[in-house]
Parts: structure tokens; C-alpha cells; sequence
């Protein structure tokens, strides 16, 4: 009795884990989407440089440096160019805020 309580709720664990991954993909329809290019330009205002824009799950996927050196890996929503998820390496200094838009730094 107590496995199969266990395995139904590891199953619900599991369903309910895999409906948070899918809520990550980027769902714009194909004819709204930006350019790479443009959103490369973006990117270089902010002083960063990239390395490799890709898709992946219907997102744009960035991989580059930013102004002070740290790697950087960012996903952006395809039509709207805005940050879905941003991961940093602060390896040579820097704090979270350098990385927010000037809007939530009150600015």
C-alpha cells in the first residue's frame, strides 16, 4: 500500500515539474519575430559581446561576455526581444543591478 502511495505521488511530482519546464518555451508565432541581427544590436548597446545567438524552445538563446568580462547566458522571447531568463558568472566583479533596465533602477 505505502509503494503505491509513494509511486502516485512521484507521478505527480513528476507531471507537475514537467508543466513548470513547459511554461519556459517561447511561444510568439514565427511571422512576429525580430530579427537576429537586431536583437545582436541590442545586446552591443548594452556594451556586451556575443558569441552565439541561437533557438531554442521557440526562444532566442544568447551566450556571450559582458562589458566587464563575465560569460553570460540569456534567453529572449523572439518578438519582443525582452530578457525571459539571464544566468551570470560573476567572475570578475559586477552585482545584479548592473544588469537590471534602468526602469527597475529608478533612473
Amino acid at each position: 500500500m505505502q509503494s503505491r502511495i509513494l509511486a502516485a505521488a512521484f507521478m505527480v511530482g513528476v507531471l507537475v515539474s514537467g508543466a513548470a519546464w513547459a511554461d519556459d518555451d517561447c511561444v510568439a508565432p514565427a511571422g512576429k519575430w525580430q530579427s537576429r541581427e537586431v536583437l545582436r544590436q541590442q545586446i552591443q548597446r548594452r556594451g556586451w559581446t556575443v558569441q552565439r545567438i541561437k533557438v531554442d524552445d521557440g526562444c532566442y538563446e544568447v551566450r556571450g561576455t559582458d562589458r566587464l568580462g563575465n560569460k553570460f547566458k540569456a534567453r529572449y522571447a523572439p518578438d519582443s526581444l525582452r530578457i525571459r531568463e539571464l544566468e551570470i558568472d560573476f567572475t570578475r566583479g559586477g552585482e545584479a543591478s548592473d544588469y537590471l533596465d534602468h526602469a527597475w533602477k529608478g533612473k
